[in-house]
């Protein structure tokens, strides 16, 4: 008997609309887990986002780095 096998998870590629977004969220003063529920990511995925875009975040910078 085969054990069954749970789908793998898709994961969400960040499209410049998002981090343009997360731009918006970030001067607003929202935490990392408030953007990344909004979003629709991982807190860490998040957390390695706002890395890639400087400080303050920037979303031309990040996608830049992509």
């Amino acid at each position: 008997m085969a054990i069954a096998q749970r789908p793998r998870k898709q994961y969400k590629r960040l499209k410049f609309e998002d981090r343009k977004r997360i731009e918006s969220l970030a001067a607003d003063g929202k935490t990392v887990d408030e953007m990344a529920l909004i979003i629709g990511v991982h807190s860490s995925t998040m957390y390695r986002e706002l890395e890639k875009g400087g400080v303050p975040y920037r979303a031309e910078v990040a996608q830049k780095s992509v």
